[in-house]
């Protein structure tokens, strides 16, 4: 009861508002929950007696080989960047960051028109070479070459966080270990990993739950998961129950992986004995050492970004004049608009629930910061689940009260923008607020005070001195928010309004239909912006700071 009173002491404006957005954000996964309980349909057995067993066994081998591998080579990399000194270390540091601009989907699209028999690889080797292969072994659209696809495009996350950390680390912990006779490797292995396990485990985490999140590699490579499950489940069967009994599970196994996050982690922590931190100075490596690690970073900048983006140019030019169209100008549109006002909706309501959090210490606001963030570590494919079964509840409480009230009953809730939106600022919040909240720790809590004690109100201190001083910070969430949702493919599948398609889904639907050349424009248009986000994130900004 303490933690209720306190907040009914300090109900505000900011309390409230602030207590409507963590409940609309929360109610569609409780749906999800409460769902598991209730009575399976002929349909959920069939699914469990049949189906469910590859769900589970094709999810958990994605996952688990796909962690692994971009703990492997996002940790190498981040070490080599951060340790050594070689030839184009400095356009490597943030040009390895690069393939996260290239959403897994369109590096499938990619790689598949690549290697397949009428590709530029195996039509090479048939004209110029006069060798037939084998096609089994060019087939990538298999588990195994998924798990290719997810590595190269997810690696990122594993190797920003950890270049991070190693980077404000003390020199003097890995001089000392090779003052001891520890070489690179001892060093790297006994050193370095224990130091870095618990940011390692943040970055594989993250991997996993976008592989969890994904639909559209595991869709066109025809493998069977959680996201695709439920896809055909509402849309083949229309059988709204079992697709949320299979969001219900995917969300448990979320919850564990975050269980299994916090068990890794343990209770380890660094900490420096010193003020004096002296950072980690690359060292410079010569002979053929130099150029191994060079050739090493680069292989994997090649085939991670270098090669997709050469294609996709490549495909863009030869489909230009085809696709070029009012329909594709609309697209465009399409997919600015609804990432503009999803993003604007997220930084305003981070901002209302971050001054809550910020001005209220205790449990409450504590809750809150944690349920708001809740949303991007849910898969989109259950969250568009939870969102079709909430506006169905909406929509069926409209039509009764219209009813009542002998007005218009037409039902527009479900055929409107509304629902997309909803879905990307509960998916997306969380990407807002992180960034806004960081804003408001840079700013601390002294202006704030300042203001009050000269008589200005909360409101009227939040418009004039705390908005101006984290522009910088809104400005960013705003557009790392907006990527997101231009390259968000599950939920704009699952709820696009009717005759509304973006640019994520057209690149999908052109790929599906065999056209992958046609894809090209739509996907180098998403990958441009993103890649020009991240750009200036790591670049300017960084250098700013």
């Amino acid at each position: 009861m303490k933690p209720i009173q306190e907040f009914t002491r300090h109900i505000n404006v900011w309390a409230l508002l602030s207590l409507v957005f963590i409940m609309i954000i929360f109610i569609p996964n409780v749906l999800i929950g409460i769902n598991l309980f209730t009575e399976p349909t002929e349909n959920w057995g069939h699914i469990t007696e049949y189906l469910l067993k590859d769900y589970i066994y094709n999810t958990l081998v994605l996952v688990i080989f796909t962690a692994i591998a971009t703990m492997m080579i996002g940790t190498s990399l981040a070490w080599l960047i951060v340790n050594y000194q070689f030839p184009l270390r400095n356009f490597l540091k943030w040009g390895l960051i690069l393939p996260l601009a290239i959403p897994p989907y369109i590096g499938a699209y990619v790689y598949h028109g690549l290697l397949n028999y009428t590709g530029f690889i195996q039509v090479t080797l048939r004209n110029s070479f006069h060798i037939e292969v084998n096609q089994q072994y060019f087939n990538i659209m298999t588990i195994p070459g998924a798990i290719f696809i997810f590595t190269l495009f997810l690696y990122p996350y594993v190797y920003v966080i950890t270049k991070g950390f190693l980077e404000k680390q003390s020199a003097s912990l890995f001089e000392n270990a090779r003052l001891l006779g520890g070489g690179p490797f001892k060093t790297f292995f006994r050193v370095v990993l224990p130091l870095s396990r618990a940011t390692i485990v943040g970055g594989v985490v993250l991997v996993v739950l976008e592989v969890l999140n994904d639909y559209g590699v595991v869709s066109y490579f025809g493998i069977q998961t959680f996201s695709t499950a439920i896809f055909r489940t509402w849309y083949g069967m229309k059988d709204l129950d079992s697709a949320l009994k299979l969001a219900g599970i995917l969300m448990v196994i979320v919850i564990v992986v975050l269980m299994l996050e916090r068990f890794i982690r343990g209770r380890r922590r660094y900490s420096y004995s010193t003020a004096n931190i002296r950072q980690i100075q690359p060292q410079p490596l010569s002979g053929y050492k130099k150029w191994l690690v060079s050739g090493y970073s680069l292989f994997i900048f090649a085939i991670a970004f270098m090669i997709p983006i050469i294609q996709l140019v490549y495909w863009a030019l030869m489909t230009f004049h085809k696709v070029i169209s009012d329909e594709f100008i609309t697209l465009i549109y399409n997919s600015v608009l609804a990432a503009t006002i999803a993003s604007t909706i997220i930084i305003i309501v981070s901002l209302i629930v971050g001054n809550y959090t910020r001005l209220h210490k205790g449990v409450i606001p504590n809750l809150f910061s944690r349920v708001i963030t809740l949303g991007y570590s849910i898969p989109g494919a259950a969250i568009a689940i939870a969102i079709i079964t909430l506006f169905i509840m909406i929509d069926g409480w409209l039509e009764s009260v219209s009813g009542i009230l002998g007005l218009d009953s037409a039902i527009v809730l479900r055929t409107t923008l509304v629902m997309l939106i909803s879905a990307y600022i509960i998916r997306f919040m969380a990407v807002g607020y992180n960034a806004v909240e960081g804003g408001f720790e840079k700013i601390g809590s002294s202006f704030t005070e300042a203001s009050r004690i000269l008589g200005m109100s909360s409101v009227k201190t939040f418009f004039k001195v705390d908005i101006p001083m984290l522009k910088g910070a809104l400005l960013g969430g705003f557009i790392l928010v907006f990527v997101d949702i231009l390259k968000e493919l599950p939920l704009t599948l699952f709820l696009q309004p009717f005759n509304f398609s973006t640019l994520a889904t057209q690149a999908y639907r052109f790929a599906n239909d065999e056209m992958v050349h046609e894809a090209a424009l739509a996907s180098i248009l998403i990958v441009s912006i993103s890649a020009t986000s991240i750009f200036i994130f790591h670049k300017v900004l960084d250098r700013d700071a």
